[in-house]
C-alpha cells in the first residue's frame, strides 16, 4: 500500500470517532516501542498506525458503553 487514506481505514472501522481513538492508541503503543505490524517504509508512526488499520492488522473491542470518565 503506497499511500494510505482515511477512506481506506473507514472500510475497516466505519466510525470516524472510533477510528481516531484506535489510531491514537496504536500510535502511543508504537511510540513506546511496540513492533510495527506492517512495513514501516521510513514512515512516521502516525502513518504506520493508519497503514496497520487499513490492512486490518489492528483488532479492537466494540463496546456500547455510554459511560464517560
Amino acid at each position: 500500500m503506497a499511500r494510505v487514506t482515511i477512506e481506506d481505514c473507514l472500510k475497516v472501522i466505519p466510525n470516524r470517532y472510533k477510528l481516531n481513538i484506535v489510531a491514537f492508541k496504536r500510535v502511543k503503543q508504537l511510540f513506546k516501542g511496540a513492533k510495527p505490524l506492517v512495513d514501516e517504509e521510513d514512515s512516521k508512526i502516525t502513518v504506520t498506525a493508519l497503514r496497520e488499520i487499513a490492512a486490518n492488522k489492528i483488532k479492537y473491542k466494540e463496546t456500547d458503553s455510554e459511560e464517560y470518565y
